[in-house]
């Protein structure tokens, strides 16, 4: 710490801050406010550099569901440590999880291990067109499938195409993963029916988070979206690197049922270390297995860490954490009360808003519309407000992104209370 220290007018937090802007790129790591330093984490609270401390609902964006430092996740990963690290070799901790995802996911017949979610999901495309032998992949404006160049198109655009236009949001990316995309409006079966309809013989996959960030399907929606492309041969891929685990056991597609094609799944599974998956049905999988699939048709995935035995293991203990009886009821009885009370204290003060989301992942729209459906409406909220209800909560001690509101297990009564009060506080001074 002593070498942080050498401004001595700067605080510690702000050391650090000038320091990262030295040596990374708009001084962060690209993910958050690179104006936070968090120091450390335990259970549903945070501390940054300067000691203050916040409730924590953003988990890491997702992953650590049952709180920071879990005793019981740390001593799973503390013994696999003084075992060995990694070792580019299949572990049995590996297997053991990949036969648990697969006892408890409909879809996953098996399971192929990456790092990322984004890893995941750019093999599960990659995979549907080897399939499929098609090249068209089919996404939904808005929705959030890592940081490959076919998910970088219309995931937030600011110029506003005509649908099926992919918009590229990234330099670097050639016209020609641009062609190769359709972009549809997320819960408008109808415009996929026609995408499909006219270009189904050359849509390789629909890739969906049944969740859109926030969003909601609409009733129907995900049963529809499962009908049209069973009948057009069109491979489903549920993104579940969020939903995964947390919206039931099973994840999003337990809870909506409705099963995809082919998954993928991270964040959760990995204990807060770095762990993905893509998993699916036996004879799409098989194209990993070059035996099987023949040189041709054989789809050529390695990673250095991929099946990790630490993170194998602390994704089993957080799975065996989510088994015991009244998990899911308690995350969701907590999301709800954050939800209300959202809700009625905006109601009180007049401030127009929708919340918008599940139980276990959520946020509020500053709007006047009815319904919140899709990437569009919600960027028709009033952004500013959305803004000033963020620098609010802060200033009253609760980290989050300024998009989603993450519950977990490991918030207390003492913490909800907390979110509350500046709920509350925020409601107050809102314009």
């Amino acid at each position: 710490m002593e070498a942080a220290l050498q401004h001595p007018d700067l605080s510690p937090q702000e050391q650090w801050v000038e320091r990262a802007r030295k040596v990374l790129p708009a001084g962060g790591f690209g993910n958050f406010d690179p104006s936070m330093i968090i120091a450390r984490g335990e259970g549903a609270r945070v501390w940054d550099e300067d000691g203050n401390e916040y409730v924590d609902l953003l988990i890491g964006s997702g992953p650590m569901l049952v709180g920071h430092g879990h005793p019981e996740v740390l001593e799973a990963a503390e013994a696999q440590m003084r075992e060995g690290m990694t070792f580019f070799a299949n572990n049995a901790r590996g297997i053991e999880l990949a036969e648990e995802i697969c006892g408890a996911v409909a879809c996953a017949e098996q399971i192929r291990y990456v790092s990322t979610g984004g890893e995941a999901d750019m093999y599960a495309m990659r995979l549907a067109r080897a399939f499929t032998g098609r090249s068209k992949i089919l996404k939904f404006e808005g929705g959030y499938h890592g940081m490959s160049g076919e998910a970088l198109m219309s995931l937030m655009p600011t110029r506003l195409e005509n649908f099926p236009m992919a918009v590229p949001d990234s330099a670097g990316i050639p016209d020609s993963v641009r062609d190769a995309m359709l972009i549809a409006p997320f819960n408008d079966i109808d415009f996929v029916r026609s995408l499909i309809a006219e270009q189904g013989d050359d849509i390789a996959a629909v890739i969906v988070e049944p969740l859109q960030r926030i969003v909601p399907p609409e009733p129907g929606f995900l049963q529809a979206l499962r009908e049209e492309t069973e009948k057009a041969g069109i491979v489903l891929i549920f993104d579940e690197v969020v939903t995964g685990f947390r919206f039931a056991y099973g994840g999003a597609q337990e809870y909506y049922g409705v099963t995809p094609d082919l998954c993928t799944m991270g964040k959760i599974i990995g204990g807060g270390f770095p762990l993905a998956a893509i998993a699916g049905r036996a004879d799409m999988m098989a194209h990993f297995d070059k035996a099987k699939s023949g040189a041709d048709g054989f789809l050529f995935q390695v990673g250095t860490l991929s099946g990790n035995p630490v993170a194998s293991v602390a994704g089993l203990k957080t799975m065996e954490i989510l088994r015991r009886d009244g998990a899911y009821d308690t995350l969701r009885a907590t999301g709800r009360r954050i939800m209300g009370y959202i809700g009625a204290k905006m109601d009180a003060a007049g401030i127009p808003h929708k919340v918008v989301g599940d139980e276990t992942l959520f946020e509020v729209v500053f709007t006047e519309e009815e319904r919140v459906r899709d990437y569009r409406a919600v960027q028709r909220g009033d952004q500013a407000r959305a803004k000033r209800y963020n620098q609010l909560l802060r200033e009253k001690g609760i980290f989050k992104s300024d998009g989603k509101t993450y519950p977990s297990l490991a918030l207390t009564e003492a913490d909800v209370q907390q979110v509350c009060d500046a709920i509350e506080h925020a409601a107050r001074h809102l314009e």
